[in-house]
């Protein structure tokens, strides 16, 4: 500690420290203390004419203080919010000793030190429901002084808003900025109503590899490292899809991870190099069970988060009642750009590409130029859950051919508030035909496509021993958490963001 350069309040707290030991008080105890309630079982449960919290224990941070004479007031948050203590000198300090009152209580405690308090709930005169301490404890010092966020006729001060530093300081913004770990909660309770839903279905929970010798199931670039003891290069996971093919070749019905994956990209509002996602594919089914089966949950997720299906995201009113519409990608982008596409070559999409100004690269087949547009043109107007269908081949080397047009695909993706959410297939069991896919992929790599996806040999003799018809999706969890809390960027909803690192 001491090559920091500490300044005079953090200098203080350290002496603060140094004299409660000497008063042989240990700011950093080991010793259990008993929390027998929160400061929300209080506010709900408490009724004055009953009684009750008359034995109360709860720990928590202080978060100010009032100090007066023989009594003062604290403001004291726990796990759940604010309450506020009633601290009686000749209470906390019933022998000739005043000492853990007038010097520990007075001048050694400071706002964001860690205390335990025991004693009994109460209405003071003001009305305000608090607790009187018959007993104080130091749980843990604080050796940095709190931002401390203040309120007054409505009106916000000191705020701690700066991004840069909240999402750097996760474990400082959770402390003074209480509607953050909303968030987080609600993040948590999205998960476990996916879980509910899936396992009602039939599914099971699994885990897959998250070191891969062949990155594949995406297009995009993977992170690599290096195996020594077998010598090898390995890849952080894109994507968990073949895995959990592999898993239904093997006789599941239906298999679903939660699944951290890893794309060596850029970094903006709605991508992390490190996000989650989660896959799910059930055996006999194809992709338009699956827009059913999603729309379903999303409905779900938004009244049981919200207790409504009609959300504002980032200043629109978002409808989440099903159903949703069903618009294949190439009538939207005649509907939006105002260009038939179908049947064109890779010269002729080129040429449309320039005359909308859409840039493009070389590398780009005619699978990506009509992406390209329709990235343009078509997903900013998305902003009602709508599933984009049928998209080309070439940009879908994992997916079932369209039934009615072998140039297309069955795929969909949903688009929420003009961003992708889900991606979804009748998945390809043919193994010919996923193994001509991943030829192609070689191709579009060789014209300097990094994104192209690898051949994975070990996949396609999985799919020789025979896959069943499947329905697969994968959905962003980063991003359905943005949408369900009307965050405006993913950082918002991860507790620790990737940074650039501090200089």
């Amino acid at each position: 500690m001491a090559d920091l350069e500490l300044n005079e309040q953090e200098q203080n707290r350290r002496d603060s420290v140094r004299k409660l030991r000497e008063m042989g008080i240990e700011p950093y105890p080991a010793e259990l203390f008993d929390v027998n309630t929160t400061t929300e079982d209080i506010k709900a449960g408490y009724d004055p004419d009953k009684c009750p919290f008359g034995n109360i224990s709860i720990a928590g941070r202080i978060m100010g203080r009032r100090i007066m004479g023989a009594a003062s007031f604290i403001e004291l948050q726990d796990t759940e919010g604010r309450i506020q203590v009633y601290v009686k000198r000749d209470e906390i300090c019933p022998g000739e000793d005043k000492s853990l009152y007038n010097t520990v209580f007075k001048k050694l405690l400071d706002i964001g030190d860690i205390i335990g308090i025991r004693g009994y709930a109460f209405i003071t005169q003001t009305g305000q429901l608090s607790i009187h301490a018959k007993e104080l404890k130091v749980l843990g010092k604080s050796l940095r002084v709190l931002p401390i966020v203040k309120e007054k006729d409505g009106q916000v001060y000191d705020a701690f808003s700066d991004p840069e530093q909240r999402y750097r300081m996760r474990y400082v913004d959770l402390i003074v900025n209480p509607a953050v770990k909303d968030v987080f909660i609600k993040r948590s309770r999205i998960i476990s109503i996916m879980r509910e839903y899936f396992n009602a279905h039939g599914c099971i929970e699994v885990e897959t590899p998250i070191l891969q010798p062949i990155p594949g199931g995406a297009n995009a670039r993977p992170f690599v490292t290096h195996h020594n003891a077998l010598d090898i290069p390995l890849y952080l996971r894109i994507a968990n899809e073949l895995y959990l093919k592999r898993l239904i070749v093997g006789g599941f019905a239906g298999v679903y991870e939660f699944a951290k994956d890893f794309r060596n990209e850029g970094m903006d509002k709605t991508h992390n190099p490190e996000f989650t996602c989660m896959e799910i594919y059930v055996a006999y089914k194809d992709y338009i069970w699956m827009m059913d089966f999603i729309e379903t949950l999303l409905e779900k997720i938004a009244v049981t988060i919200n207790g409504k299906t009609l959300l504002n995201i980032g200043g629109n009113q978002v409808e989440f009642k099903k159903p949703y519409r069903r618009l294949p990608l190439l009538e939207a982008i005649k509907e939006y750009a105002g260009v038939d596409v179908k049947g064109m070559n890779e010269n002729e999409l080129r040429q449309v590409c320039k005359d909308l100004g859409v840039q493009v690269e070389a590398s780009m087949g005619t699978g990506k130029l009509i992406d390209a547009i329709f990235g343009e043109y078509c997903e900013k107007h998305l902003i009602q859950p709508t599933f984009i269908t049928d998209y080309p081949w070439e940009t879908s080397p994992l997916t079932k051919r369209h039934r009615n047009d072998p140039s297309l695909t069955e795929r969909f993706e949903l688009f929420v508030n003009g961003k992708e959410l889900a991606n979804a297939y009748s998945e390809l069991n043919d193994p010919e035909d996923q193994l001509f896919r991943f030829k192609e992929q070689l191709k579009l790599k060789d014209k300097g496509d990094d994104e192209a996806m690898y051949i994975d040999m070990d996949f396609i003799r999985a799919l020789e021993y025979g896959m069943p018809p499947t329905s697969g999706l994968g959905m962003g969890i980063d991003r359905l958490t943005m949408f369900m809390t009307d965050s405006p960027a993913i950082q918002d909803v991860l507790f620790f963001p990737q940074m650039r690192p501090e200089k």
